[in-house]
């Protein structure tokens, strides 16, 4: 066991609050916080940190020893490399609406742009690794999203309701084809749409919303939603993709696994993250980054669902938040007193988000409070924590193998 001191990532969307609280430091922030990451990711590895108070990047140690710090079988199957990346994030603000490619598409892409001889860290490249990158968020507060495409149908009732001569012929394509044909073809023509058209566009819709947030009814939540994406981003054409997509509220505890082709936007809240150890990602709006309209139509998945809210699954004192994806596995556990073992093996990251514990592995034993994280090697088969607070709470990522 060892102890972790993990990166803070300042993004403009981030909370002066809620990571600076996390950690005991100076609240408000100096700058806005929007994650802090647990892993061994190249763009900002946590560093492990020595009895003598010396510290070594963790993506380095798993560099120098592979199979001492992944286990023989694990270091095999994941080509010596950490399959998961942990983070907290902490959104004051919406994020970039985006998607994440297949494991086949992220090869396939990486290695075309490696081939044209884009540099790996240049604005234009969209695959900066040959991963993919399914995640899964877990809410710490009331977490609030836009995510998948929502019924065609639904979407066009939603059309009607605004009542917006401008999205009329609009609204016309999609109820003529409601299904996932009929959402691509609107999808593409927002998302290509003159920018002379969106800036008369989009003032239209924000009429049409202030119209419908005002009364009450199923679409209040989205129209309040998608008049304050159109307030931030003027003439985005991502304000008239969030038009299609699914609006969900988290409650503590609830969780959303985003798969390969999921369009998604968090909007606001606190949450602990999961995903594949990888950088790829794919914007469609909402944001003053690279758009690269050809590529994200050919990730998007028109057909999928909403993906469903997690509540979890109990596995002893724990709850546990099951995927396809094998990369990650996501552990909860809510307590007030006792001793609890901690499941699972292989390497894995253990982060206090709540009260206090001690961390027993044989003879050896550790203390960590609110903010604080263990890395928890392979050959840590017996671990329990003891619980030394009301309220505390745990997360604990491994892999799914």
């Amino acid at each position: 066991m060892e102890l972790l001191q993990n990166p803070v990532r300042t993004y403009s969307w981030g909370s002066r609050t809620v990571i600076a609280d996390l950690l005991g430091e100076q609240v408000p922030a100096p700058h806005p916080q929007a994650e802090l990451w647990f892993g061994a990711h190249p763009g900002d590895p946590s560093q492990l940190v020595h009895d003598d108070g010396t510290r070594t990047s963790l993506l380095d140690a798993i560099a120098a020893d592979p199979v001492g710090r992944l286990g023989a079988a694990r270091a095999e199957h994941w080509k010596q490399r950490l399959p998961f990346l942990l983070k907290v994030l902490a959104a004051d603000e919406p994020l970039s609406l985006q998607a994440h490619p297949s494991a086949e598409q992220a090869a396939a892409g990486f290695a075309r742009e490696d081939a044209a001889g884009l540099p790996r860290d240049a604005a234009e490249r969209n695959y900066r690794d040959p991963n993919h990158k399914p995640e899964l968020v877990c809410a710490l507060t009331e977490f609030h999203a836009l995510v998948g495409f929502r019924d065609p149908a639904d979407t066009v009732r939603l059309l009607g309701e605004l009542a917006v001569p401008a999205l009329a012929g609009h609204a016309e394509l999609l109820a003529g084809q409601p299904d996932a044909d009929g959402l691509r073809a609107l999808f593409t023509t927002w998302i290509t749409l003159p920018q002379s058209v969106l800036d008369s566009l989009v003032p239209a819709l924000q009429e049409g919303c202030v119209r419908l947030a005002g009364r009450p009814g199923e679409f209040a939540a989205v129209a309040r939603t998608v008049l304050e994406l159109s307030e931030r981003y003027p003439g985005d054409a991502g304000v008239l993709a969030a038009l299609l997509l699914q609006r969900v509220t988290l409650q503590p505890g609830e969780a959303l696994h985003l798969p390969a082709g999921n369009l998604h936007a968090y909007l606001s809240g606190a949450g602990v993250e999961v995903m594949a150890n990888s950088d790829n990602v794919l914007r469609g709006g909402l944001t003053p980054k690279h758009v690269d309209v050809p590529e994200l139509l050919r990730v998007l998945d028109f057909r999928a669902p909403a993906p469903p809210v997690l509540t979890g699954t109990a596995e002893g004192e724990w709850v546990r938040y099951d995927t396809p994806a094998r990369e990650f596995l996501l552990r909860r556990l809510d307590a007030d007193t006792g001793e609890v073992p901690v499941p699972g093996d292989g390497p894995r990251i253990l982060v206090c988000t709540a009260g206090a514990v001690g961390v027993r592995s044989g003879d050896a034993g550790v203390e960590i409070k609110r903010g604080g994280s263990l890395w928890l090697g392979p050959e840590e088969t017996d671990v329990s924590v003891v619980v030394r607070a009301e309220g505390t709470q745990l997360f604990l990522a491994g892999d799914g193998l």
